[in-house]
């Protein structure tokens, strides 16, 4: 039997003139086929990639468990005006572990990595992060965990103050903070606190 007639409805002649013949069940099944492949073959997503944070875009999204910071809506419902530094006491991996881990009761907005500065955001900027130890502060700062120990000066390394100051700068500018020691302080600078960190190097 004549392929061409089954592939031709029957109430259609085989050209009309002027207009183009009508494409054969083949040429669709395969045009269907090649665009199933092709499809197939676009670059996915790659593989382990690492989610792009929220607030500052050369971080990584690591979200903190919701019972360990309050949702808000800042600067509109606080004024943020204060970027507090900290370390974190832990390496990097076990800092994100503890601030998913909802028994912990604390968070801060980003820890930066000591070896290679690599930042790391787990609180949104408009939440506020329990990091501080003073509910005030908690509201109006934006917390910079550091990985490493106070007594370690090894972990205070050029790559984690490059990643640290970049993203500082960007937090500055986008609140208008000033960028002075008054509004970029240390842990052990917040009233009421018993901490020691970031150490003797740790702000400057």
């Amino acid at each position: 039997m004549n392929r061409a007639k089954l592939d031709r409805p029957k109430f259609l002649p085989a050209a009309l003139p002027g207009l183009p013949s009508l494409p054969s069940r083949r040429r669709l099944l395969q045009s269907a086929a090649l665009a199933t492949l092709s499809t197939a073959l676009l670059p996915s997503t790659r593989a382990g990639a690492k989610p792009q944070a929220f607030d500052y875009p050369q971080a990584e999204w690591f979200p903190a468990n919701t019972a360990n910071y309050t949702a808000a809506n800042r600067p509109t419902s606080h004024p943020v005006d204060l970027v507090i530094i900290h370390m974190t006491q832990a390496t990097y991996r076990n800092t994100l572990a503890i601030f998913q881990n909802p028994k912990k009761q604390v968070s801060a907005h980003y820890v930066v990595r000591s070896a290679d500065g690599h930042v790391a955001q787990m609180v949104r900027e408009r939440d506020i992060a329990w990091h501080a130890g003073n509910w005030t502060y908690n509201t109006r700062g934006i917390g910079i965990e550091h990985e490493g120990w106070v007594d370690k000066p090894a972990y205070f390394t050029s790559a984690m103050y490059e990643g640290s100051a970049r993203l500082t700068a960007a937090i500055c500018a986008k609140y208008g903070i000033p960028r002075d020691r008054s509004h970029i302080i240390a842990h052990y600078e917040v009233p009421g606190t018993d901490h020691t960190d970031p150490g003797p190097k740790g702000v400057s």
